[in-house]
């Protein structure tokens, strides 16, 4: 990479918000595993240790990208009855976690909460209470809600086709040469059916939302 004070160019300042949204990039390509301080200075152009002076370490630089990832998905909008609100945000969680499923596995586990994650938090359960859940009831429900939304995307992105046409391509070369119809009569007829039908998993989210939302109900007024 050429050095910009070599060519006479001016070097761009380094700010927390450049050393974030490299290492964004980073985790959205190679998943938080491939994230380092020296990979981030890389990208930048900058010394390793001068991005000690905007993030103190890389468990740091996590818990910044975790608090970005929580400020891109709405928030439930306020005064909406308590389903509605609540299918609004995670349809919107399901959206961004979809752009960054690194994020799945680190949603749960800062120990140093940042403000979006906070304000992510405390929405979701003013929604619930307001909606009449009992604080534990209301805690019941956001690990439902929470389980059901990671599963589904950790699931969706980690499928081997993408869309209804991926499918339909992969069930003709892959899938029904392997299903014997007399042994797998089901399968078969399910892989014929679905491909015919265009399904797209994607579409299944909706579907699997309003059940848990039917369960979810159930627990308000325990």
């Amino acid at each position: 990479m050429n050095d910009p004070e070599a060519t006479g160019q001016p070097r761009t300042p380094l700010t927390k918000e450049r050393v974030l949204a490299a290492a964004l990039a980073i985790a959205d390509r190679d998943g938080h595993e491939g994230l380092s301080m020296r990979r981030v200075a890389r990208a930048l152009g900058a010394g390793a240790m001068s991005l000690y002076h905007h993030v103190a370490d890389k468990d740091a630089l996590l818990d910044e990208l975790v608090d970005l990832v929580f400020a891109e998905i709405e928030l439930p909008p306020e005064g909406a009855e308590w389903r509605a609100a609540l299918r609004q945000r995670m349809r919107s969680a399901q959206d961004v976690l979809r752009r960054h499923p690194w994020a799945i596995a680190l949603m749960e586990s800062r120990t140093r909460p940042g403000p979006a994650n906070l304000r992510q938090r405390e929405a979701m359960l003013a929604v619930l209470r307001r909606a009449g859940f009992s604080v534990v009831a209301a805690t019941h429900a956001q690990w439902v809600l929470d389980s059901y939304l990671y599963g589904y995307v950790l699931q969706l992105v980690t499928l081997p086709f993408e869309g209804a046409e991926g499918l339909a391509a992969m069930a003709d070369e892959v899938f029904l040469p392997q299903l014997d119809a007399e042994t797998h009569p089901y399968l078969a007829e399910a892989a014929h059916a679905l491909t015919a039908a265009g399904y797209d998993p994607a579409g299944e989210f909706d579907v699997g939302l309003e059940v848990v939302l039917d369960a979810v109900s159930a627990l308000r007024g325990r």
